[in-house]
């Protein structure tokens, strides 16, 4: 197996593509992977229901005066869930992260007109809760986020910086690399979770620190 980078809440794109499925995208301005089929339907359909269950509005950390940036509705998924641990121990297999590096799964469910603007997902180091953030854990290393249904109308992640958008489909990873190779955030990252046209859009997400979560 190829080596994992030196911080144990990264990995790396090698080790990544030696899972079956994963392609990287041909930029070199961020590092962003795909993969299709990561999960099966029948895990996805239950994660499903553990957001139906607990959904509440999603908020963002520095606030900044749009009412509308994110509205879409959020969950932490609780780490005893037997399909959470299914989930958590594929991408331990996938990418080999320290598990204690990531934060909670997160499930957010998108209706009709919902949308999360473009955004990156570490903190940054001048925003007002940085240090209320990342005082302990670190920044964001890696976002891991997994489509749990096929959408019948809009819903795509846009990565406006890199021109890439995926569609979501069933099971299907994206995931990338919030550092450039030098170790320094990177703006490139830049992605829209754009509005849902038509359906319903359910995805996870799962954030990995610097340092350990707890």
């Amino acid at each position: 197996m190829s080596s994992l980078a030196a911080n144990p809440g990264a990995t790396s794109p090698e080790y990544l593509l030696q899972h079956k499925g994963v392609r990287r995208v041909p930029s070199p301005r961020a590092i962003v992977l795909h993969c299709p089929n990561l999960l099966p339907p029948d895990l996805c359909a239950e994660l499903v229901r553990l957001i139906d269950k607990d959904r509440r509005p999603s908020t963002i950390a520095d606030a900044n005066g749009d009412n509308y940036f994110r509205t879409s509705e959020t969950c932490d998924l609780e780490a005893s869930e037997p399909a959470v641990r299914d989930l958590e121990a594929r991408l331990f297999k996938l990418n080999g992260i320290d598990p204690a590096h990531g934060e909670p799964v997160q499930g957010q469910r998108y209706d009709v007109g919902q949308e999360f603007k473009a955004h990156t997902d570490f903190f940054e180091p001048n925003g007002a809760d940085f240090e209320r953030f990342c005082s302990v854990a670190g920044n964001r290393t890696w976002t891991f986020m997994i489509y749990l249904n096929d959408v019948e109308a809009g819903g795509a992640t846009r990565f406006k910086v890199l021109k890439k958008m995926f569609q979501p489909e069933i099971g299907k990873l994206v995931c990338w690399d919030n550092h450039r190779e030098d170790g320094s955030l990177n703006p490139a990252t830049l992605h829209h979770g754009m509005k849902v046209r038509k359906g319903v859009k359910y995805v996870i997400t799962k954030w990995y620190r610097e340092r350990a979560w707890e």
